[in-house]
């Protein structure tokens, strides 16, 4: 270990994995020192050559099954131009959620053949721009269906459809969304208005699409054979479905130990029962809460370790058997000739990215609590979490400083007190002075700017992309707006 930077909560914490390009960073203090100087605090940065491993997996795993099959890297976990672009070039598709996604992917090379566009609301520039480029549209209700029948007659043009389906039934319950067409009702629907002799005649229905709340592969596994079994129903209909595209959601695991994923949670617990919580800042039950002398409630944050995660994960969906012929999902799809495509965007971001952001002062609170502030804020690594759960690294120009341990709290820039960048109380060999670099890895999925504002008037973070070499400079770094 570099004697200059350490894991925050060294001896224990959550200990995240991180790979060998991150250390590589956080050894070089001044190539951080330089990019900050140059693009500002915090930076956030995107090691290209993970994002394509991760896509290589995937591919790999389908092509093991023999299955027809497309990727598409999901757009909205990440702004960062240079990761579509990779996306294109290393042969996978990327799926659009707003008409600002659809026209950067198209700009930076994407077509009809490897785009989609899944906006949970869709305006009609949308529906024009799709159909112009023959990108195909996933559509989530009867209203979409007659507005992109509308454009489409504008236009003279067919629409490339996919139609969302939810409301399966898992284990005797049926699964709500808000999102979809219900699977009891959606083959009527299909039945009477697609099709060259019904109302939505200008929609070629090619294929359909989930995408389940939750990270259940049962749920998905079930999700799946209902849309082969629709499918297989609806052929001699003369619908012939070409794909089903089980979105996204696939697990991923960040942190090296079960065990300390388990001591924390068993703590957490421990702590807000007692009503003594020492692990969190104020003592933050991050979703547990006692009423009525009952402890509450569960955690309501990622499920940061997952012995399930990445190809595992889908394998199990994929293997999948219906209850009656006993036949799994993957054998199903080739049989029926149907191409499997997903939505991965967290799993296809593993290990891709890191938010290093610069400390700009130290102090401690009325409780004596150590604050450390930096130059960034809590929209530029938040999502719908209550919390980050991995454990930071600190980078410290002068290791000499001080050898006295502290217990400090990271905080933000915003005239908020809600403005604490983790909730979790990180234990450091020192106090971080003003200058230093604190680095929270694996940042890339949904955390560097899902929710990022420019409230206050901040500057958005920018975004760099890279690979790594034996020495750094700065110019082997990328900006977005160099794209």
């Amino acid at each position: 270990m570099n004697p200059n930077y350490t894991k925050g909560n060294p001896n224990a914490g959550l200990t995240p994995i991180t790979s060998p390009w991150m250390h590589q960073i956080f050894k070089d203090q001044q190539i951080i020192k330089e990019l900050i100087e140059k693009h500002g605090s915090p930076i956030n940065l995107h090691h290209l050559p993970s994002f394509s491993a991760n896509i290589t997996s995937f591919k790999k795993l389908f092509e093991s099954h023999g299955l027809k099959h497309q990727i598409y890297y999901a757009r909205k976990a990440n702004k960062s131009k240079a990761l579509v672009k990779k996306a294109l070039d290393v042969g996978i598709g990327v799926d659009t959620a707003s008409q600002k996604e659809l026209e950067q992917s198209l700009a930076l090379g994407g077509t009809g053949k490897n785009l989609v566009l899944t906006s949970a609301i869709k305006t009609k520039e949308q529906y024009a721009l799709a159909i112009e480029a023959q990108v195909p549209i996933v559509l989530d209700n009867e209203d979409e269906c007659r507005q992109a029948q509308k454009v489409a007659e504008e236009l003279n043009k067919k629409a490339i459809v996919g139609i969302r389906i939810s409301g399966f039934t898992v284990e005797g319950s049926k699964l709500y969304s808000r999102f979809g067409f219900d699977i009891s009702t959606v083959e009527a629907i299909i039945l009477q208005n697609f099709g060259d002799k019904g109302p939505f005649n200008k929609l070629s229905l090619n294929g359909f699409h989930f995408h389940l709340d939750g990270y259940s592969t049962l749920q998905r596994g079930q999700a799946l054979s209902d849309c082969l079994a629709l499918a297989k129903r609806l052929k001699p209909a003369g619908f012939s479905i070409a794909f089903i595209d089980m979105g996204g959601g696939i697990l991923m695991n960040y942190l090296e130990s079960e065990e300390q994923w388990k001591a924390f949670d068993q703590a957490l617990q421990e702590g807000v029962k007692n009503n003594n919580n020492p692990l969190t800042f104020n003592g933050h039950g991050l979703g547990y809460e006692m009423i009525n002398g009952e402890l509450t409630g569960k955690l309501k944050t990622y499920p940061y370790f997952n012995k399930v995660n990445g190809t595992a994960f889908l394998k199990e969906v994929l293997d999948f058997k219906d209850a009656v012929t006993q036949e799994g999902n993957a054998q199903r799809l080739k049989t029926l000739d149907v191409e499997i495509r997903i939505e991965p965007g967290r799993s296809l971001l593993n290990q891709s990215g890191m938010t290093i952001a610069r400390v700009a002062h130290r102090k401690q609170d009325a409780k004596g609590q150590w604050l450390v502030g930096l130059e960034m804020n809590m929209s530029q690594m938040m999502s719908s979490s209550e919390d980050f759960l991995l454990d930071p690294y600190v980078m410290y120009a002068d290791k000499e400083e001080s050898n006295v341990p502290v217990d400090v709290f990271f905080t933000g820039a915003y005239c908020l007190e809600r403005d604490v960048l983790l909730k979790r109380k990180i234990s450091l060999p020192q106090l971080p002075a003003i200058g230093d670099f604190v680095a929270f890895v694996n940042t890339a999925g949904y955390m560097m700017h899902f929710f990022e504002t420019e409230a206050h008037l901040f500057e958005l973070s920018r975004n760099l992309s890279f690979s790594i070499k034996d020495k750094m400079a700065v110019a082997d770094f990328v900006a977005d707006d160099m794209i």
